[in-house]
């Protein structure tokens, strides 16, 4: 009988890949589709940065690196962290990881075990929840709707932490919702969390870069509770490095001794090549970063101006990162062309998909089952015609 493992059965598959998968299968079938599922910078990675890689394989980085990664990288990192959020980190409190992805799925498997609590505001990005299952850990699900524009309130935060609390993963600017906590809600949220000091924060700031509001605010400012704070980062958006897979965290040093240790045994260092090139991404010009976020912003005006005029769509105004994450709950009850009753927001992704040729990824798997979530992380005029399909779509619902 082939059985995998309760650990793994216990896993959803990444919705957001899925719906990916199924947009490249139309698209494979001559289907004109526009895919606005996956969180992906559609740029290519800066020149300067492609050169660094090149000089690293002819410069023989092609052997194993240290586990935490190598440390001319970390320190770049360390660096990086005091120039630009003015953050004290040593090289040893810096561990680098294939990905933010593991970078936080490491930081939960070194802290969290069965039986601990950890709260996730929703929505939350997929892979949160599961991670906490893999740690055999339990989720406590804060809800904030579009009314809060998506973010939990410290008497929220206080409800919910018992004495089985281990963590709080806090993602801000968010993914899904673009949402982005100011200084004085992370202040609060900070002053809740120092009065619990055995519970810690994961705050993954990914989408740091791709800010439209002038500051990025981490909780890891906040002197009280920097020995709870774990930063989670990596190249991936700011830099366009997604499949260069660079992400890491700073964190107390004896987190970041636990991660070494695991990651040590189940992928020990990331891609040196990739490392190489990282290094120049933070030691190196940063204008490009500017360049893509100004382009961002425009997209963001453009999709949001749009949408805006959807009857029946619900939108926030996004403060960062490249989503939309509009309220769609008021199409549930309906009928499609063909007679199927919209019943749920990953129903209505479906009908958008196989109706309107517009990829989408309904809200259920990042805890909001009444929203939809779109990247616009593509051309003005991939965002003009998917929307102009959406509405269309839409407006054939009875």
């Amino acid at each position: 009988m082939n059985e995998v493992s309760p650990r793994l059965a216990a896993l959803s598959v990444s919705a957001t890949l899925a719906m990916s998968q199924k947009s490249s299968e139309l698209k494979a079938q001559g289907v004109d589709v526009i895919n606005m599922s996956v969180g992906e910078p559609d740029f290519t990675t800066p020149e300067h940065i492609k050169q660094a890689a090149k000089k690293a394989i002819d410069d023989n980085y092609s052997f194993y690196s240290p586990a935490a990664g190598f440390p001319e990288l970390r320190k770049a990192i360390a660096a990086k962290l005091k120039r630009e959020n003015n953050l004290d980190y040593t090289f040893n409190q810096i561990v680098v990881s294939t990905g933010g992805k593991q970078a936080v799925c490491n930081t939960i498997l070194s802290i969290v075990g069965p039986g601990d609590e950890v709260i996730v505001p929703a929505p939350f990005w997929v892979s949160y929840v599961e991670m906490v299952k893999l740690a055999e850990g339990k989720n406590v699900i804060i809800k904030a709707g579009i009314n809060q524009d998506f973010k939990i309130t410290a008497a929220q935060l206080e409800e919910a932490i018992t004495d089985k609390t281990k963590a709080l993963i806090l993602c801000s600017p968010s993914n899904p919702t673009g949402s982005v906590y100011s200084h004085e809600e992370l202040k609060a949220l900070a002053d809740v969390i120092a009065k619990h000091p055995h519970m810690y924060v994961i705050s993954d700031e990914i989408y740091e870069h791709i800010n439209y509001i002038g500051k990025h605010e981490t909780i890891a400012q906040f002197a009280e509770i920097r020995d709870q704070v774990v930063v989670v980062n990596g190249c991936s958006k700011g830099y366009a490095m997604t499949g260069w897979r660079i992400g890491w965290i700073a964190a107390p040093e004896w987190i970041a001794k636990a991660c070494i240790k695991l990651q040590g045994q189940y992928t020990s260092g990331t891609c040196s090549v990739a490392q190489k090139a990282a290094e120049t991404a933070y030691t190196g010009d940063q204008s490009c970063v500017e360049t893509m976020r100004r382009a961002f912003e425009r997209r963001r005006d453009l999709i949001y101006g749009l949408m805006k005029e959807i009857p029946g769509l619900q939108i926030n105004k996004p403060k960062d990162a490249f989503y939309v994450f509009p309220k769609c709950s008021s199409f549930f009850g309906k009928k499609t062309p063909d007679g199927k009753t919209i019943a749920t927001s990953d129903d209505l992704a479906m009908y958008l998909l196989e109706h309107g040729h517009v990829a989408t990824v309904g809200g259920t798997a990042f805890g909001a089952p009444e929203y939809i979530r779109l990247s616009y992380a593509t051309s003005d005029e991939n965002i003009a015609r998917a929307v102009e399909r959406i509405k269309k779509a839409l407006g054939e619902l009875k």
